[in-house]
């Protein structure tokens, strides 16, 4: 017999949601010409033209997958077109890889390193055991995003500074601010939201940490110094905002903007670096546009064709 969770969740509350966001989106149609748009950038990724990495190039990394490698292939390719400089592309895999996927980025990103599931759980179990970490690990398990933090910053790397790009994002600039930092990296580097989402309060952020956190800090880009990560301290910050608060899709948000707190950093002005773009502003007056929330129909109705 089912329960009365199940039957409110399949009658009430699923299709209640699925109308929400319809809705948000501009009704059913929009949003399933919205999903055609995303099917079509896919299908059309398998033919972007390869982008060489270099082993002496800018280091970047993507944590991505089966769900998002187009997206990736996407952003990768626009930051080839507006720049001349060399990348050192590193692809963290975000647990989902197979041999056709690495296959895929041995084709279209030739040279690029592959950081595979068996290599990181590897290196997760010798830095960061679940008996110590209970917290970080458990919550990484359940929480793609927090791979972020765990998978790419206990990476082997020639710099402990590490810039990570999300995949749904598109350069239409060359963005020199982050070439310069990429040169000569001191300090943490990242965007500005078009609201604060961190999914916890303020208030509880800094008394966990004893200091300020940063205004409206988004992760689409951002550079952190992997070896100033105290990962004890991390492990118990999640413990507590969620004994206290409950879970937040924003946790990694979150825990970025405690670990960067008051600390100088380089903050990506707002106006050429987007968060959430609006649709029908000139793509060209823009540096980079990060394509979340409702500016996902305009990624994938019209800004990737652009390229």
């Amino acid at each position: 017999m089912k329960s009365l969770q199940w039957i409110i969740d399949t009658v009430y509350r699923n299709p209640r949601a699925r109308l929400s966001r319809f809705r948000r989106f501009g009704g059913y149609l929009e949003y399933k010409k919205m999903l055609a748009g995303e099917a079509a950038m896919e299908n059309y990724a398998e033919r972007l033209p390869p982008v060489q990495s270099f082993d002496y190039g800018y280091p970047v990394f993507f944590l991505t997958g089966q769900k998002y490698f187009h997206q990736t292939l996407y952003c990768i390719r626009s930051l080839s077109l507006v720049t001349g400089k060399r990348l050192r592309i590193t692809i963290v895999d975000d647990g989902s890889f197979d041999s056709g996927l690495i296959s895929r980025v041995n084709r279209q990103l030739p040279g690029a390193a592959v950081i595979t599931r068996e290599a990181i759980d590897q290196q997760l179990n010798e830095l960061l055991p679940a008996e110590i970490f209970p917290h970080l690990r458990s919550r990484r398990e359940v929480y793609p995003h927090l791979r972020k933090l765990t998978d790419v910053h206990t990476i082997s790397s020639v710099s402990d500074w590490k810039l990570v790009l999300d995949s749904d994002m598109l350069f239409w600039r060359e963005p020199l601010e982050i070439i310069n930092w990429l040169e000569n990296a001191d300090r943490p580097v990242y965007m500005t939201d078009c609201a604060e989402c961190y999914g916890y309060s303020r208030e509880s952020m800094e008394a966990l940490t004893g200091y300020g956190v940063p205004l409206k800090l988004n992760v689409g880009v951002i550079g952190l110094n992997s070896a100033s990560i105290d990962w004890e301290q991390v492990d118990y910050w999640i413990g507590k905002l969620e004994q206290t608060q409950g879970t937040s899709y924003f946790l990694e948000q979150a825990l970025t903007a405690m670990l960067i707190g008051t600390k100088p950093s380089l903050v990506l002005p707002a106006r050429t670096y987007q968060v959430n773009p609006a649709a029908g502003e000139p793509d060209k007056e823009c540096i980079l546009r990060h394509y979340v929330d409702l500016s996902k129909k305009d990624y994938f109705n019209r800004a990737w064709r652009k390229l």
